[in-house]
């Protein structure tokens, strides 16, 4: 007998079927495979790019460090400065994305600069962005520490021509600490005074009635001593240290009693061009406020007072009970009398170009320079700006 063939037909759609589902299994996980590849290179590049936004907003904010604004601040955790100041985040200097961060102080002289760098695909965003990969932001840190002038200060007083001193007149390498200045380090021993006037060997130096130099020695004949010493501070000089400045000023005027501390609304004014800090009142505002200030030419004082680097291109005449906290570079010469109730007209060094003299005291108190190792220290560091690290001076932020 015949067997009956059984019927099969339909067989063949359910294999095509089978086949369609394994092929479509597969070419969605190639596409997955390939999508998931092109999202990690598409972050790996959004990274690398945000990674340049954030480090080259870090080293913009190393050239063009503001020693105002950064320089004193107190010590983290106690302060930090937001980057940018004003607003949100700002465009990196590239214009290739936008950053944000902060600074801090770690110590006297470091700071750590924490910056969050976005490129411009990452801002973008929308659904395009997502279905490319999700977009990134990098975050890095910088160590940099302040880089201070390197001025030449062998004395108290370094003079370019000859000095006459008069009356009362004083002169002191002795280290001194500014009255109620609480912060400074201890005085440096008799033995390591600095001198009291340094000049060249050319010139004379002499002292008539009451007047007195002190140091160690008193008086130093130096023959180096070339317009160079009181133009270059290292690798910046002059002009470039002119530039720095905080205030600039005509020269041709007179402070009459108009050099002081400006508070309002109990915020040191910065803005004020007579404010040039406060180095009577180290508990004050402006007492953390040490600008530059430069004069273009022949400037009079007479009475208040300052702290910080003063610049005069030309001569300088001081009188009344100014005094000054740092270190003060004229060009030209300078002739101080003594007057008021104060005791010194200059903490800190002094160095003069040309000629210096010194007028008799005709009012009260004494015409004094005092060298002060806390108030040239305070006067570099604050008015510094940094640079990088050499070593170990980038990490990589989470």
């Amino acid at each position: 007998m015949k067997r009956t063939i059984q019927n099969e037909r339909g067989m063949a759609l359910a294999l095509a079927i089978v086949a369609l589902v394994v092929v479509g299994a597969l070419i969605a996980g190639a596409f997955f495979a390939g999508t998931q590849e092109q999202r990690v290179g598409e972050n790996a590049r959004y990274s690398q790019s945000s990674f340049g936004v954030a480090e080259g907003a870090a080293n913009y904010i190393i050239g063009h460090w503001d020693p105002q604004t950064y320089n004193s601040i107190r010590i983290y955790p106690l302060d930090s400065v937001k980057i940018p100041k004003v607003g949100t985040d700002t465009v990196s200097p590239s214009h290739t994305g936008r950053y944000a961060g902060y600074v801090y102080r770690l110590n006297q002289e470091q700071y750590l600069i924490d910056i969050t760098g976005q490129d411009s695909s990452s801002l973008r965003g929308g659904a395009a962005l997502l279905r490319r990969g999700g977009g990134g932001r990098e975050r890095i840190g910088l160590l940099a520490r302040i880089k201070p002038l390197v001025v030449d200060i062998r004395a108290s007083l370094t003079s370019g021509r000859g000095d006459a001193l008069s009356g009362n007149a004083a002169i002191s390498g002795y280290d001194h600490v500014p009255p109620n200045w609480t912060t400074c380090n201890p005085l440096d021993s008799v033995a390591n005074a600095k001198g009291g006037i340094r000049t060249d060997t050319a010139m004379s130096v002499s002292a008539g009635g009451t007047a007195s130099i002190v140091g160690t020695p008193p008086v130093i004949k130096d023959p180096n001593i070339a317009d160079t010493t009181f133009s270059k501070y290292g690798d910046v000089d002059y002009a470039q240290l002119v530039a720095r400045a905080s205030i600039t000023l005509a020269g041709g005027q007179t402070f009459n009693n108009s050099i002081g501390p400006v508070v309002t609304n109990g915020v040191c004014d910065r803005t004020v061009l007579t404010n040039w800090g406060d180095g009577v009142n180290p508990t004050q505002p402006c007492s953390t406020y040490f600008p530059i200030v430069h004069i273009q030419g022949d400037a009079s004082i007479n009475g208040a007072q300052g702290q910080g680097i003063l610049l005069v291109d030309g001569s300088l005449t001081v009188a009344g009970s100014f005094q000054w906290f740092g270190i003060t570079i004229v060009r030209g010469t300078l002739n101080t009398s003594g007057g008021g109730s104060t005791d010194a007209h200059f903490w800190g060094a002094t160095m003069v170009q040309d000629s210096t003299v010194l007028g008799n005291n005709t009012i009260s108190g004494h015409a004094n320079l005092l060298y002060s190792k806390c108030a040239v220290i305070k006067a570099l560091d604050q008015t510094g700006v940094v640079s990088l690290m050499r070593s170990r001076g980038w990490v990589q932020l989470y």
